[in-house]
């Protein structure tokens, strides 16, 4: 049966360290766990619309993704560190002028999803590999998109607790989470480079 292997690439994909998941983290240390949801549920959204493309277009995609990418993993990486770098030079929450509230939204966490090559890959592969062999209808493709989102978004909201939990403590130590992550983001960045460039 397919399950138990689909399962356990989407666990073991979706719950290591990647943008969404960080991200997820670090919202929630500055907002909070409830705050989070906003980006969180914009990712929900982005991610299952990214499943359900790949589930239905997966075919024709994979006839052209030798020669779109290595442009997707460019925007993506270079996205990532972005993002890191901003992670990194960010000052203490006390700073109200750079708070970065614009990471912590439905419309940041949505269109992310759309240049965020860890999900794009992880449905594709996921798709491919898993699902195709087995699922021959429109409502077990749909089924399908929105189980890995699911585990998707447990992941998101696992680090998000964790960050949530931790506030005393990473407040403490801020500026060391903060460089922690963002370098944790830039290896993330090279890592799903490397492997799909």
């Amino acid at each position: 049966m397919f399950i138990l292997p689909l399962l356990t690439y989407a666990i073991v994909a979706s719950f290591t360290p990647g943008p969404n998941n960080i991200i997820s983290m670090t919202n929630a240390r500055s907002y909070g766990f409830r705050a989070t949801m906003r980006f969180i549920g914009g990712v929900a959204t982005g991610c299952l619309i990214i499943m359900l493309l790949s589930s239905y277009f997966n075919l024709a995609m994979y006839q052209y993704i030798p020669k779109i990418r290595s442009v997707m993993n460019m925007i993506g990486f270079l996205y990532m560190i972005y993002l890191a770098v901003k992670i990194i030079r960010s000052r203490p929450q006390g700073d109200a002028d750079d708070k970065p509230g614009g990471f912590n939204s439905f419309t940041f966490g949505f269109i992310f999803q759309f240049m965020n090559p860890k999900v794009i890959l992880y449905g594709i592969t996921a798709v491919s590999t898993f699902v195709m062999p087995i699922a021959t209808t429109h409502v077990q493709l749909l089924l399908f998109s929105i189980l890995l989102t699911i585990v998707g978004i447990c992941a998101n909201m696992t680090w998000a607790l964790c960050g949530s939990l931790f506030q005393n403590l990473l407040s403490r130590y801020e500026r060391t989470f903060n460089v922690l992550m963002g370098l944790l983001l830039i290896y993330s960045a090279f890592s799903i480079y490397a492997a799909n460039g």
